[in-house]
């Protein structure tokens, strides 16, 4: 556990000939495109700040983390996360410096199951949490070189995975690095070939209490050539105030910019999280979200555990609020349509 667009008609008949010239116009405007070298998007993506399917359906995450790798025998749970209704499991990856490596036959392994149970597999590298400040924390840089090495199992998969590139991947000491490291690892995936939507995780171990991720999304948005980049906030402590939630999220809805809330609890070290907050906030908003986590957790923070020993049948209390509570994962969770 860690601590917690478009070209007008008169161009349609020249489009074939000049796409990749106007892309790489687009780019150098600021404005997502394709540049040389830079993989084009496909299967899911960015459409006008939402995350879509290939088919053009949006695509709500209602998901479940799961600590694959510290748990890797745990299988069962990606069926069992599924019958809860969810659409999506964040799987925690270990990219070799803390934790891990997770090899590339384990990564194919996850992704078949993921797709077995019909779950669209967003895929995170833990190690980056808490660089800065946590010494023995791999960089962004680390991390997408991971995410490299896995490159050959991955591609094709466009339309079932989203590569979470490093979790939490600034805690509070220097997260001002955190604009430009993260900028520097999408463009190192783009211009490695990556068609995935990435998503990115704020600093401040994931909670962005500086606003640097907010005060800088657009910039790092822009940084994606492709456009398919979706942003993430993790939410514990630091947002017990309804009101600051709502403000949080709307800030990103208002500048068109796509937002998750890619982890949060029922409580935590660091203060009591408005977990109703945040489940009406995402469901009023059409926001995704992501809670952490199906089980495993060490002692301190079990009440941060869905279920009791991967039991799916011993449901916790943050378990039964989740999954069956107000604006819970049975009232709101959609299957991708992929699977349909």
């Amino acid at each position: 556990m860690r601590r917690k667009t478009r070209f007008g008609a008169v161009l349609a008949a020249a489009l074939a000939a000049v796409v990749g010239v106007l892309l790489s116009v687009s780019a150098a405007n600021g404005q997502p495109g394709t540049g040389a070298g830079a993989a084009q998007a496909t299967g899911l993506t960015i459409q006008d700040g939402r995350l879509v399917e290939s088919n053009g359906n949006d695509f709500l995450i209602r998901g479940v983390s799961h600590a694959h790798t510290w748990y890797p025998d745990e299988t069962q749970s990606f069926a069992d996360i599924k019958a809860t209704g969810a659409n999506t499991v964040r799987v925690v990856l270990g990219s070799g410096q803390r934790w891990g490596p997770n090899t590339p036959e384990d990564v194919t392994n996850v992704v078949t199951t993921c797709k077995e149970n019909r779950l669209i597999c967003v895929l995170e590298v833990h190690d980056t949490t808490g660089y800065g400040e946590e010494g023995a924390a791999a960089s962004l840089d680390q991390a997408a070189d991971y995410w490299i090495s896995l490159q050959d199992v991955l591609a094709g998969q466009e339309d079932y995975v989203i590569i979470n590139i490093g979790n939490e991947p600034y805690g509070n000491t220097g997260a001002s690095g955190w604009t430009a490291d993260t900028t520097a690892a999408i463009t190192k995936l783009r211009d490695a070939g990556f068609q995935h939507t990435l998503m990115v995780d704020a600093p401040n171990w994931g909670q962005d209490w500086e606003n640097i991720m907010r005060d800088t999304a657009q910039q790092v948005y822009e940084s994606d050539p492709t456009g398919n980049t979706i942003l993430s906030v993790h939410m514990y402590g630091v947002y017990q105030d309804a009101q600051l939630i709502k403000d949080y999220l709307n800030a990103y809805v208002d500048a068109g910019l796509p937002i998750v809330v890619g982890e949060f609890g029922i409580n935590h070290s660091d203060g009591n999280p408005d977990e109703d907050a945040i489940m009406a906030t995402t469901t009023e908003l059409g926001l995704g979200y992501i809670g952490w986590s199906w089980s495993g957790n060490s002692s301190e923070v079990a009440y941060l555990d869905m279920v009791t020993g991967f039991n799916p049948d011993q449901l916790t209390e943050w378990g039964e609020r989740f999954f069956n509570g107000a604006n819970g994962i049975a009232r709101t969770s959609q299957e991708a349509t992929i699977y349909q």
